[in-house]
């Protein structure tokens, strides 16, 4: 009996000292919750500010910046004034709140911007924090090839429908808002990364996350950021950015993971001329008489694929893009060549014409002459090529911008 007394006294006092313990720590949830809800009281203080916001894996400025964009993007105004004096208290400055401001108004819309405007101006007022101006820093340059690659993906696949869009895009979004210097291109591409989960957004996420890591967000931080995004904008949205993330960073393990040697076994091959097989062009990809030879494919993981085409008199493809873009290298004979968009321009033997990735066009041979080129392209998840409609006999008749072009 003493034993059992003693033991009981030893687990009151033990749950005598977890209720102290719990009662010593500071309650972030109002007292209205754990009146109304007191389940949501305790996640919200064990859990959410207990756990999450203690963990390392993100610094508490990151954190910041990921919970006010969600919470702005998601037009939740109630809760912006407490995070931004957090945000605050964690270092992110009021020039960088602002910037903030403006780069979610062309992610989640003006109208959850200028909405944010009033509460962080609050906050603002009551720590004495006077008008901003922008930066007088240099601009931010963006990386080129990566610049040339969005700009071409947007020519081409906005630009027919919604040219107004693609002209902003390109002038504004990119060619202004991303070069301020009123917010770390790291800390841009995190912003626009939040706001995209958190308005389920997913499908954009890829470029935005393979930017914000080229600037130094790692995988780790990364991946937090979507536990961070789960309890400020629900589950669902969090958890269907996870496979868009998943393949982001498959993506770029793969990218990254040094080249397998070539097996002793590898041999080089010659298709020879002589007996290289030669079939017609399909009716649905060529207009006229197009003969397509000397097929090749590289092995694995080799990407690069091509083959010999000779055009008649007046024969060409059908408008098409490529995923990671086309080179020609012209054989003989007369060939024109044209961007959706642009004049057609005559190519020449020995002329080598490169076809950036995902630009809509066409080539084949003159009216009056034949034309042979070499062809190289490389697949993007196993393709090459997206095929699309004709070229209608009075876009091709139209040919060179020449005096008697189309007869020559």
């Amino acid at each position: 009996m003493k034993t059992i007394a003693a033991g009981l006294a030893m687990s009151a006092l033990a749950a005598t000292a977890v209720e102290a313990q719990e009662n010593r720590r500071p309650r972030v949830a109002p007292p209205a919750v754990y009146e109304v809800a007191p389940g949501l009281g305790t996640f919200t203080d064990s859990v959410l500010f207990g756990e999450v916001w203690e963990s390392k894996a993100l610094a508490p400025r990151d954190r910041s910046i990921v919970t006010v964009s969600v919470l702005i993007s998601t037009g939740k105004t109630a809760q912006i004034g407490s995070h931004v004096r957090r945000a605050l208290d964690n270092g992110v400055t009021p020039a960088e709140l602002g910037e903030m401001i403006t780069q979610l108004a062309f992610y989640s819309g003006w109208p959850n911007a200028i909405s944010a405007v009033n509460e962080v101006k609050s906050v603002f007022g009551e720590r004495g924090i006077g008008p901003l101006a922008s930066s007088t820093a240099a601009r931010i340059a963006l990386e080129a090839a990566a610049e040339a690659d969005r700009k071409a993906r947007v020519d081409s696949t906005v630009a027919p429908t919604a040219p107004a869009l693609a002209e902003l895009t390109n002038r504004i979004l990119f060619g202004d808002l991303w070069q301020r210097p009123d917010l770390a291109p790291r800390d841009r591409s995190l912003v626009t990364m939040a706001a995209l989960v958190a308005i389920g957004q997913p499908e954009q996420l890829p470029f935005h996350a393979n930017r914000a890591m080229d600037n130094g967000l790692t995988r780790e931080e990364a991946s937090e950021v979507l536990a961070q995004v789960g309890f400020y904008a629900g589950w669902p949205r969090a958890m269907s950015a996870v496979p868009v993330l998943q393949k982001v960073l498959a993506d770029r393990e793969a990218k990254a993971a040094p080249a397998a040697p070539a097996p002793t076994s590898a041999q080089i091959r010659i298709l020879r001329a002589a007996g290289a097989a030669s079939a017609p062009g399909p009716a649905e990809n060529f207009t006229g008489k197009v003969t397509v030879s000397s097929r090749y494919q590289g092995d694995a993981p080799a990407r690069v694929a091509g083959a010999t085409v000779a055009f008649a008199p007046g024969a060409r493809t059908a408008w098409h893009t490529h995923p990671l873009g086309q080179t020609l290298f012209v054989v003989s004979g007369t060939g024109w060549v044209q961007k959706e968009g642009g004049p057609i321009e005559e190519m020449r033997p020995g002329d080598v014409v490169w076809i950036p990735p995902h630009v809509r066009h066409w080539h084949g041979a003159a009216a009056t002459a034949p034309m042979v080129h070499f062809a190289v392209a490389e697949a993007l998840n196993g393709s090459s090529v997206t095929w699309m409609e004709q070229v209608s006999d009075a876009t091709y008749r139209a040919g060179p911008p020449t005096s008697g072009a189309a007869t020559r």
